[in-house]
């Protein structure tokens, strides 16, 4: 297992990129990633910054304005959440909405670029980085619906696309640790905890001065040390309330199928003694343990009607 020289990216996020100086690291991700040159004009407050790793659901751990005037979400994710990508849609929605002001026209609704840093698996696919954009095609022609030249002088925008909030998943655990270009470099970086010698990625070369366990003072390392214990902590809940919930379900389930073999085999006993078995008695069997299950199907054989089988014998 290889051991971790350098700083994790969402320890960075919370601590020590949001500093002026160090806005070259996330410029170099979000450029290798949108295949453009990012410039971060500030670092926007949001709910976001906590100290505590458990106060981050629902929220991003970190929010950008880039000299295009527009808002990029980051968010490392390490736990599972099936309804992850309804969140994506809430934050990219809360975003706009905190971003204009009353009265201000539609025109003025600001682009939001929502990127996830996920190292759980995320839905089916193979590939480990998606994008994901809002196009509209027409029903009949197919064709797919474009801004007019007034449109895009008024929005500055050259296409529909540029106007709703596009989304960047990159499943971690998929990377293959094979670096076949830049991009790569930084997802490897993301997986490993690495940069090689030989990367050259926009931004990772800083990354490694400003992320080095071994610079941090002692304060700052001692504060990184209890972060990653809370990671392994949440790792480790999670991992036992998955295999709780997983032995409780085979459980549930092997009792399941015991009541509902014991249902069926005094179902064919009661059809088999007394013909059609009416609903009354059907639903007392749904509904029945696996102890009246066994008393009554001992009882078909010397019962004189259907009823008696079901009659509760006390004293």
């Amino acid at each position: 297992m290889r051991r971790r020289r350098l700083i994790s990216f969402d320890w960075a996020l919370k601590r020590l990129l949001r500093s002026k100086a160090n806005f070259e690291v996330v410029e170099g991700l979000l450029s290798e990633l949108l295949m453009t040159d990012i410039k971060i004009i500030e670092i926007l407050e949001s709910e976001s910054n906590q100290e505590n790793h458990r106060d981050k659901y629902n929220r991003v751990d970190m929010k950008v304005r880039n000299s295009q005037d527009e808002l990029i979400l980051i968010e490392l994710q390490y736990e599972r959440e099936h309804d992850y990508l309804h969140r994506l849609v809430y934050a990219a929605s809360k975003t706009v909405t905190e971003h204009i002001d009353e009265g201000e026209a539609y025109s003025q609704v600001p682009k939001v670029i929502s990127i996830s840093i996920l190292y759980f698996d995320l839905g089916q696919g193979e590939d480990y980085i998606y994008h994901g954009t809002t196009s509209f095609r027409g029903l009949h022609t197919n064709d797919e619906l474009q801004l007019n030249e007034g449109q895009k002088g008024l929005f500055h925008r050259q296409s529909v696309q540029e106007i709703f909030p596009e989304y960047y998943l990159i499943r971690v655990k998929r990377f293959d640790e094979v670096a076949r270009n830049t991009l790569d470099e930084w997802i490897y970086f993301l997986k490993t905890g690495e940069i090689r010698e030989e990367f050259t990625a926009r931004g990772l070369q800083k990354a490694k001065q400003v992320l080095d366990i071994l610079q941090l003072p002692e304060q700052e390392r001692r504060a990184y040390e209890s972060f990653q214990d809370d990671l392994h902590f949440q790792a480790s809940m999670v991992e036992s309330t998955w295999g709780a919930g997983m032995l409780e379900g085979i459980l549930i389930g092997e009792r399941r199928g015991r009541l509902e073999g014991e249902a069926a085999i005094l179902m064919r006993l009661l059809q088999r003694r007394y013909g059609v078995v009416p609903d009354w008695a059907s639903d007392r069997i749904a509904t029945a343990d696996s102890h009246s299950l066994e008393e009554w199907s001992m009882r078909v054989l010397e019962a004189r009607s259907l009823e008696e089988v079901f009659t509760d014998r006390t004293g």
